[in-house]
């Protein structure tokens, strides 16, 4: 889930940080640059985990601010495909759910990777708000028994979810978005809850 990525990057530190040790003034900014931030194909910035060399110091013509070449690790948020994570749920609708670690909220379950066979309905019993419901068959012991079906909503915000990743995307920057699209998302993960042990934690408590 989290990884430690090497990355090189030119600085220019800010006459300002000049007061500081060179390594708090370095890693000051490079906070400021990357942390919370989505690098691509690496992944979201959680820290600075350590610097390790810092080149340079050289003042170009016409700046008054000294340029460094810096070799850092970043601890990031990168999960891997097949990974199995516990998530908030954080809305739904007809598409699906979508989930929330706190730190990251975009983590989607399309109804297609809910467990089957799952529908969307109204739930009678609370003011017709919808709900997804999957309805888990029983057979009977015997051919002569009949089959039964039990049945596990997903209704409740803020229910621990547990999720298979599926996939780990970072989607393009639109030029143009529509005025009611969502925000912009630079990492999108998507989730699988169709296999045992997956869904909701109260279903297998």
């Amino acid at each position: 889930m989290f990884n430690l990525s090497l990355i090189e990057h030119t600085l220019r530190l800010p006459p300002h940080l000049l007061s500081l040790s060179l390594d708090k003034a370095v890693k000051h900014d490079l906070e400021k640059l990357f942390l919370d931030k989505v690098i691509a194909n690496l992944g979201l910035c959680v820290s600075v985990y350590d610097i390790r060399k810092i080149d340079g110091g050289f003042i170009f013509p016409g700046d008054g601010a000294p340029t460094y070449t810096v070799e850092c690790r970043l601890l990031v948020f990168r999960p891997f495909v097949g990974e199995i994570i516990d998530a908030k749920l954080k809305e739904f609708d007809k598409d699906g759910l979508r989930l929330s670690m706190g730190f990251f909220d975009d983590i989607y379950i399309p109804f297609h990777l809910l467990p089957y066979p799952s529908r969307f309905e109204p739930d009678s019993e609370n003011g017709n708000r919808f709900r997804w419901i999957w309805e888990y068959q029983v057979n009977g012991e015997n051919e002569d028994d009949q089959t039964s079906a039990t049945v596990y909503p997903i209704d409740e915000i803020g229910e621990t979810i547990r999720f298979r990743v599926q996939s780990v995307n970072y989607p393009s920057i639109p030029l143009e978005q529509p005025k009611d699209s969502k925000p912009f998302a630079p990492m999108v993960i998507t989730g699988s809850l169709d296999n045992d042990g997956l869904g909701p934690l109260s279903w297998w408590e």
